[in-house]
């Protein structure tokens, strides 16, 4: 069984190309995860930034969800690919429009 172990190269995240681990980001994952970024307007404050957060957040598989009014990103790491009609139907119940990714 290969679960989740498609990645067998056991060099560091670093690799020798002279940059940095963990310089700064907070998504330090260790490549487990996928990472999408969504457009969703509506979003004009912290509190669409955590209404958004929280119903999506709320999906199946979903690990971390980070949204930013000001350009209306919403990043998402997940164990899996998200169903996009999944994502509409969180962001529609928390007001909100997904345009579609980023």
């Amino acid at each position: 069984m290969t679960d989740m172990t498609e990645q067998t190269n056991s060099s560091s995240c670093c690799g020798g190309s002279g940059g940095s681990c963990g310089s700064g980001t907070a998504t330090d994952v260790q490549g487990i995860g996928i990472t999408t970024v969504y457009k969703v307007s509506g979003m004009t404050c912290g509190h669409c930034e955590s209404s958004v957060s929280n119903e999506i957040g709320a999906l199946d598989g979903v690990t971390s969800v980070t949204a930013v009014a000001k350009t209306g990103e919403v990043t998402v790491i997940s164990t899996a690919p998200l169903d996009e009609a999944a994502v509409r139907a969180a962001v529609d119940e928390a007001g909100y429009e997904l345009v579609g990714q980023a």
